[in-house]
């Protein structure tokens, strides 16, 4: 059997949906944070501000590689699912990538405009970020429902956006307590613990309406004995939220310790909501319409770009951790030279 499947090439599609989810979840947690950042830069004084885009100065731009690959591999692996999701999608895509361009814009201005102008960019760079963010999740909550046009499935896309703004930001704030000392980690763990009860709502939110707009859905999450098996995800999920809500009411602990503790557990919650959302809809990749193996490419071409793909990852992956690794410690003078 395991022949047959190997040679008829039928694992293809599904190796480049795990290789396209993959991309998709490092790029929500990597771009996730600095995008939060943007949008708490706007609550911070000057001497903050500065020190925020110093936190992420070395890695947002990389960041942004996950989500060009991850639309790739749905361009070249899934050409009619590509078609449908983003004509669907068409306006909340063009609003991500003018808020993608237009934040990307202000980083740099902001360090080569007059003083007296900086503060302007600094607001250009909370909207293009928030404006990127909103989009990023009004997209989803669309995804969820299954594009429904009417007027609620715009408004749960409207609140699925807030959500994922806060989350975001709770990731961003996350990773202000890992980058920063003194007064400006005290106000990113005052963000975190806000952001999470907003990022709690909007879980919950999409919890229990994904179920509810497909029974294909429910029947997966809560058919017997699928029910235990599938339990630990909600359970690990709660867990790692109990333990953030813990941790981050301790914080700061003396000498800093443990301070890339609550982004750890915050990557965790984002792995897992990935995961149960990922299960939700399989083996569809445009909800109720189209399943991963009918919107495949031909094998021989996804044989070809897979060759592609195995020499693309490793190489982002390397970069990815070197950059980490490089520039890891606490965040110091953002320099432009």
């Amino acid at each position: 059997m395991l022949e047959n499947v190997i040679q008829d090439g039928s694992w293809l599609p599904l190796t480049f949906a795990f290789l396209m989810g993959l991309s998709m979840l490092i790029y929500a947690i990597l771009d996730g944070y600095d995008l939060g950042v943007g949008i708490l830069i706007h609550s911070a004084t000057q001497e903050e501000k500065d020190r925020m885009i110093a936190s992420i100065g070395p890695f947002w731009d990389a960041n942004e590689t996950w989500l060009i690959l991850g639309v790739g591999l749905l361009l070249v692996a899934f050409p009619a699912a590509h078609g449908i999701i983003l004509t669907e999608l068409y306006i909340p895509v063009a609003v991500m990538i003018f808020g993608l361009i237009f934040r990307g814009v202000a980083f740099d201005f902001r360090a080569k405009v007059p003083q007296k102008q900086k503060g302007r960019w600094n607001r250009n760079f909370f909207y293009g970020s928030l404006l990127t963010a909103l989009a990023q999740g009004y997209m989803l909550g669309s995804y969820i429902i299954g594009f429904d046009q009417g007027l609620g499935g715009i408004l749960f896309s409207c609140l699925i956006a807030l959500a994922v703004t806060s989350a975001y930001c709770l990731i961003g704030a996350c990773w202000l307590i890992m980058k920063t000392e003194g007064d400006l980690q005290l106000k990113a763990i005052r963000w975190a613990k806000l952001h999470l009860i907003a990022s709690i709502i909007g879980l919950t939110t999409v919890s229990i309406t994904t179920p509810l707009v497909s029974n294909r859905i429910y029947e997966k999450w809560f058919d017997f004995p699928t029910l235990f098996a599938l339990a630990p995800i909600p359970i690990a999920t709660g867990i790692l939220i109990l333990c953030l809500f813990l941790f981050l009411r301790i914080l700061p602990l003396a000498n800093d310790r443990y301070c890339w503790v609550p982004i750890l557990f915050t990557v965790g919650i984002f792995t897992l909501s990935f995961i149960g959302l990922a299960y939700s809809f399989f083996p569809y990749i445009v909800p109720e319409k189209m399943t991963i193996v009918e919107a495949a490419a031909a094998p021989d071409s996804l044989m070809i770009m897979l060759f592609g793909a195995l020499i693309v990852l490793p190489i982002l992956l390397g970069y990815t951790a070197l950059s980490y690794y490089i520039f890891h410690g606490k965040a110091t003078e953002l320099r432009y030279d």
